[in-house]
């Protein structure tokens, strides 16, 4: 199994990050779905949203595969949008949070 990516966050985010993670996760499937369609306009949306978000919460890697997502879908590279996927959904499924 992998090791935990241990990540703090600040105390008065702990009533919305359970949701936002959850979010994570099936915004996965649906990235996944819209490369699957040839959808390359809904994945460049949805990779500056993650870029935008990711940091605020205090996931940064998220704001950096946000980002690898969005310019990868201007240019129609398949290959570099799976990759982020898959960095994506690792990371989400070993992000652990501590409050602080």
């Amino acid at each position: 199994m992998s090791e935990k990516i241990r990540v703090e966050v600040m105390q008065d985010l702990e009533v919305l990050i359970p949701r936002y993670l959850e979010r994570r996760h099936k915004e996965i499937e649906q990235f996944r779905a819209h490369l699957g369609a040839g959808d390359f306009e809904s994945l460049r949306i949805g990779g500056h949203s993650l870029k935008g978000s990711g940091g605020g919460y205090g996931f940064a890697p998220l704001t950096k595969i946000g980002g690898t997502i969005e310019i990868a879908a201007k240019v129609k590279d398949t290959a570099a949008i799976e990759a982020a996927l898959a960095e994506y959904a690792d990371y989400i499924q070993r992000v652990e949070v501590v409050y602080v």
